[in-house]
């Protein structure tokens, strides 16, 4: 199935405006200090966006890194996670970072015909599970997906995903994350990475 047309909104970047394709956007926010961006499924939505409060108010920001923002909030040994699919589904990547490190605390994937909510839901987990085994009980887990945060609160994630034997692995390992949570008791925060405020988290795979 051919991947639908998306427009890539540019509020703060190298040159900021509205793009038709991935590449063109990235080569504007890519390295770009609190770079602002979001892709939109139309045109119309993609100039409203432009055009919208949020572009001006971005302008009149004063100048500050992303990375100076998030410290000021998140303390050190926090993990943050990410997820990566090329395509809707597609394969799927997920991994852990510590945010002040870089350092790359795990990595999934690729998985076949995952989505990306699905990773997100994986990557907690995942972190869950790591920070509970080293006893780490009040470490905090950012991610940016309010679906795959609410998913760990229901202890099961609510996806459509219809799974076969190309994603069987995929498949598995779900089932464990839903079993480990269902035995398992955590004090963690698992809390909203805040996108808009502090720029895509360290873990971002950069592939919006």
């Amino acid at each position: 199935m051919a991947k639908s047309k998306k427009y890539y909104v540019v509020w703060h970047g190298n040159q900021p405006g509205i793009y038709d394709s991935w590449t063109d956007c990235l080569t504007q926010v890519k390295n770009f200090p609190n770079a602002k961006y979001k892709a939109f499924p139309t045109k119309l939505l993609a100039e409203e966006a432009y055009s919208s409060a949020y572009y001006e108010s971005s302008k009149s920001r004063k100048t500050k890194t992303s990375q100076a923002d998030w410290k000021e909030e998140i303390k050190p040994g926090s993990i943050v996670v990410d997820a990566a699919c090329s395509g809707n589904p597609g394969d799927l990547e997920y991994q852990g970072v510590d945010p002040f490190s870089g350092q790359k605390l795990f990595h999934v994937g690729p998985l076949a015909e995952g989505t990306n909510n699905v990773g997100e839901f994986l990557a907690i987990v995942h972190a869950l599970a790591l920070l509970k085994k080293d006893k780490k009980d009040n470490t905090a887990i950012y991610s940016d997906s309010k679906i795959a945060i609410n998913w760990i609160k229901l202890k099961h994630p609510n996806t459509k995903l219809i799974f076969s034997k190309r994603n069987q692995n995929l498949y598995d390992l779900i089932q464990r994350a839903v079993k480990w949570l269902n035995e398992n008791t955590y004090s963690n925060p698992v809390l909203k990475w805040k996108t808009e405020e502090w720029g895509e988290n360290p873990a971002d795979f950069g592939r919006k």
